[in-house]
């Protein structure tokens, strides 16, 4: 057996800040009672990377560091910092995100003292890291909870119930190791706990040892990527969680009736439609209104017409995606520099609205010109109020097809 007790693994990729501020943290606080290592998968960055790493070997920190020749993706590097780790058992550490050092330390002892358990999860708080403040966690479990190797059925309502993610949890190597498989169109952690609960007992635990920092201080407007997936990843949730049943029929633990498939189809739908709820949320924080009403007609259509961010949608966010519409309209289409606005009573809410939508800077809005040379007439796309009013700029020269009315713009829209 090693004599390593638990790999902490962290990807990068060109992140060296990030890295940085996450090494220190763990030189300060962590003072583990048992050997630890930290494994860094370096995705072959092009920044100082290397060098942040170096530094902290020096500072007397248990690193080991390994740069790839090339970059392989996200998930392989995930793969790769797993596969690297010499310990008894492993966790990922996203190289922006941190740890709670006395509850790794308490799963690491449970673990010990359970070695039945192949995999022990727990939810994950997400953190404010520009004012240092815990917000809420990402699910919650209500109490310690044990689930016997093979209970495929019990674990899925569990799932089910809490609306749970086996995400974040703390993994037994010798089960790891056939657990971990590369996934692109089921989303791993429900396939991976599969393979985990296939092998031994699996294990959630009320409190959290991991924080997921949802805005940096380091760096205010980074990429978020567990956001990223949450807001677009749904389908590849519903995928993990047909795997997971498909594996269960597989060893003859859940039902395959056509009255059991179509509950199993059923609850699958459904917590697919709860996610999507929660990536409408994430579509319109980040000024995504457009992807955003895609995911409302499919909520609508599934019968969540009547869930609270369903109708916040509809109350505030659909005036917001006919303007995004138009700015992708105009911004996609080559030779484009101006928008003139013409015939509204408020032309500058109009602006205001369509900067809120992330009008592109490289474009102008100018005021119509009195008599337009033949270079604005291909350049400038017109929005204007009334129907009527189009024709009379169509018939001035400008582009038929980059002159809209705001009723175009409404019929993109259905309530």
């Amino acid at each position: 057996m090693s004599s390593i007790k638990l790999s902490i693994c962290i990807p990068t990729y060109n992140r060296e800040k990030h890295l940085h501020d996450c090494l220190e943290r763990c030189h300060r606080d962590f003072r583990f009672d048992f050997p630890y290592e930290i494994v860094i998968s370096d995705n072959a960055s092009t920044d100082n990377t290397g060098a942040v790493a170096k530094e902290f070997i020096e500072r007397g920190m248990p690193i080991r560091y390994v740069r790839g020749a090339q970059n392989v993706g996200m998930i392989p590097n995930m793969n790769s910092a797993l596969r690297l780790g010499r310990g008894e058992y492993m966790l990922y550490l996203a190289d922006d995100d941190r740890l709670i050092p006395q509850e790794v330390a308490n799963i690491v002892a449970y673990l010990d003292e359970n070695p039945n358990i192949t995999v022990c999860h727990a939810p994950w708080a997400m953190y404010d890291g520009i004012n240092e403040v815990e917000g809420g966690l990402f699910y919650t479990v209500n109490e310690d909870k044990v689930f016997p190797q093979k209970s495929f059925a019990e674990v899925f309502n569990y799932m089910f119930r809490g609306h749970i993610f086996p995400e974040i949890g703390i993994y037994r190597s010798s089960a790891f190791r056939a657990a971990w498989v590369p996934r692109d169109i089921c989303f791993y952690p429900f396939p991976m706990l599969a393979h985990f609960l296939d092998q031994g007992d699996i294990a959630f635990r009320k409190t959290p040892f991991y924080r997921q920092v949802i805005v940096s201080g380091v760096e205010r407007d980074r990429v978020q990527g567990g956001a990223q997936i949450a807001a677009t990843g749904w389908d590849q949730y519903r995928g993990g969680l047909e795997y997971f049943l498909y594996f269960a029929s597989k060893r003859g633990k859940v039902g395959t009736s056509p009255d059991e498939r179509a509950t199993q189809e059923h609850l699958c739908r459904n917590f697919t439609l709860q996610r999507m709820a929660v990536s409408m949320r994430l579509l319109v924080g980040m000024r995504e209104y457009v992807k955003a009403y895609e995911v409302y007609t499919r909520m609508v259509f599934g019968g969540f017409d009547e869930h609270p961010e369903v109708q916040s949608f509809k109350d505030g966010g659909l005036l917001a995606t006919a303007l995004q519409i138009l700015v992708w309209q105009v911004s996609v289409t080559a030779g484009i520099e101006n928008l003139v606005i013409h015939g509204f009573h408020d032309i500058d809410t109009i602006k205001e609205r369509l900067f809120r939508v992330d009008f592109p800077l490289r474009l102008q809005m100018i005021d119509e010109p009195a008599a337009p040379t033949p270079q604005q007439l291909d350049n400038t796309a017109v929005l204007v109020h009334l129907p009527e009013e189009r024709d009379r700029f169509v018939e001035m020269g400008y582009l038929p097809n980059l002159v809209f009315s705001q009723d175009d713009l409404i019929k993109t829209i259905l309530l």
